[in-house]
């Protein structure tokens, strides 16, 4: 149960460029293709900006990794001011703070321990997804650069630390079962689960830890089962009837939305986040009407949330939900400059 709750208290998400092939279809509203291998403005300028620590520091980038004090701690980082975050910038005096949360040291002994970074070790994928990643003092280093604290805080693992983010859709209908639209973009309003955590507060995708050996896709559709629909809880007979409606769900065509680094506060100069988020979308709201949001395992809460530019969500959420609403062609902010339409 221990080594359980680590994993799940690790639940999180992720950045980077990868989108699936798929032509999205919504009656009433826009439709909008997305072609293999082509990326929007919108994401490049993302994913450029969470990355470019390792170049040189963009202003407003890698921050939430910086924040302090580290989560479930009083622990302090060293300041690392914008332009001293990639490594390519020489700093003599850069002294980050160690720490290891007690939770991470009381796991599996490290005294023979010897992992094969960049690459498959056993069951357990120490591949990041954005690339090779430098190995410095036996210890990897962050690819989107300095965070002002070293060891592994709060994160299992040394090096990437895989999640998975399912992004689970639905387009907001009114009384008579018609698609609402915003009243000034003129478009469609999408809406999405979310779940309260309980380690924050903050609204967030479900999502959590892919464990070793699992395919991505069972991760996916364990995380939301656990964290939205209770099913930890449920009953034997409860929880074959949750598998075989959230198997209609998750065999439909999805988009890949993010794949990669995350900025996230947990993240330290040799552990970090990576994840994919996928987008599942109920195009007629029939699956997901027939199941009851109930929260479970890490979270506190759980509801439908109108998406928008308003939301405010744990670490990269925002930014992984505002690609899902362009890619669905769905409402997201009253001012048009916002959009990537057009560029």
């Amino acid at each position: 149960m221990a080594g359980r709750s680590l994993r799940k208290a690790l639940a999180t998400v992720s950045l980077s460029v990868a989108l699936a092939s798929v032509t999205v279809r919504s009656s009433g509203c826009r439709s909008i293709p997305a072609s293999r291998n082509s990326f929007s403005f919108c994401e490049l300028h993302l994913s450029a900006s969470i990355m470019s620590g390792s170049n040189g520091a963009k202003e407003n980038s890698h921050n939430k990794a910086r924040t302090s004090p580290y989560p479930g701690s009083k622990v302090e980082r060293s300041q690392v001011p914008n332009e001293k975050v990639g490594w390519l910038v020489e700093w003599q005096d850069y002294n980050p703070v160690e720490y290891t949360a007690l939770s991470v040291l009381a796991g599996p002994s490290e005294s023979n321990f010897s992992p094969k970074f960049n690459e498959k070790d056993g069951h357990v994928e120490r591949k990041s997804q954005n690339g090779l990643y430098e190995i410095e003092n036996g210890r990897p280093r962050n690819p989107a650069g300095r965070t002002g604290l070293v060891g592994r805080g709060l994160l299992g693992r040394w090096g990437p630390n895989h999640a998975a983010d399912p992004i689970i859709t639905r387009w907001k209908k009114d009384n008579s079962g018609n698609k609402v639209t915003h009243p000034v973009s003129g478009k469609c309003i999408l809406q999405f689960v979310a779940i309260k955590r309980k380690d924050c507060g903050e609204w967030a995708i479900p999502g959590g830890m892919v464990d070793p050996g699992e395919k991505i896709s069972a991760t996916l559709k364990r995380e939301f089962g656990e964290e939205a629909l209770n099913s930890l809880q449920k009953s034997t007979a409860e929880k074959r009837e949750i598998e075989e409606k959230l198997h209609r769900l998750f065999s439909q065509e999805h988009l890949v939305i993010y794949k990669g680094y995350v900025d996230d506060p947990r993240n330290t100069d040799n552990a970090w986040m990576e994840t994919e988020a996928v987008n599942y979308h109920d195009e007629t709201g029939e699956i997901m009407d027939s199941l009851t949001l109930e929260a479970g395992d890490d979270a506190g809460k759980v509801r439908w949330v109108d998406i928008s530019d308003e939301l405010k969500l744990y670490a990269s959420h925002s930014q992984f939900i505002k690609l899902v609403a362009e890619k669905r062609d769905a409402h997201w902010s009253e001012d048009s400059e916002a959009d990537c339409h057009g560029l």
